[in-house]
């Protein structure tokens, strides 16, 4: 049995807490906390993750009013126990070089793109935290036959719950958080048939 490295072993008896993170330097990127457990991407990122998130990303840039920031592989302090890190997510909080995190109350939308291996903390643990922590906008990117298909949630305040909004193939079209006009297909280059 291989001995795990000291930097892995949670520093007190009731696990780890989401300031953690901030202290973890040997831990690999992208290491997340959920429920107080820390949850590591070990799996190789598919091109296709990669690429999409990419130009997501300067699309968003392109179309956020100039109050708005687009943060890539940010982590969110949902509690002191969740610290989970979206693909992207747009917040309106002053940039600070030196951030490491966001508060829920800083983000307005935050995007996860599914891969195999992180499907079912996005479909289901993921679309759960972020509405009872308030973020009011909560898109889940799915590869249909390699093309991207967002399913777009709002939150419902009174239940503290997301209510699903619209499931855009092609063209995706939204007045919240911002105008955002996306031509999807535009956002993975043309496959070589």
């Amino acid at each position: 049995m291989t001995a795990l490295p000291d930097w892995m072993r949670p520093p007190r008896a009731e696990g780890w807490f989401a300031e953690d993170l901030d202290r973890l330097p040997e831990a690999p990127r992208h290491t997340e906390l959920i429920d107080g457990v820390l949850v590591f991407m070990m799996s190789p990122q598919r091109w296709w993750h990669g690429h999409l998130i990419s130009l997501l990303t300067v699309a968003l840039m392109e179309q956020a009013p100039a109050d708005t920031r687009v943060g890539r592989e940010m982590t969110i302090r949902l509690d002191a126990r969740n610290r989970p890190e979206p693909d992207l997510l747009t917040t309106t909080a002053p940039f600070d070089p030196t951030r490491t995190w966001f508060a829920p109350d800083e983000v307005q939308l935050v995007i996860e793109v599914v891969s195999p291996e992180s499907a079912h903390r996005d479909r289901t643990v993921k679309l759960r935290k972020y509405a009872e922590a308030g973020i009011p906008h909560y898109w889940c990117i799915e590869d249909e036959a390699g093309a991207p298909v967002v399913h777009v949630y709002e939150l419902d305040a009174p239940t503290s719950a997301y209510a699903p909004a619209g499931i855009f193939r092609n063209t995706l079209k939204r007045p919240v958080p911002f105008e955002i006009s996306l031509d999807l297909a535009r956002l993975l280059p043309p496959r070589k048939g």
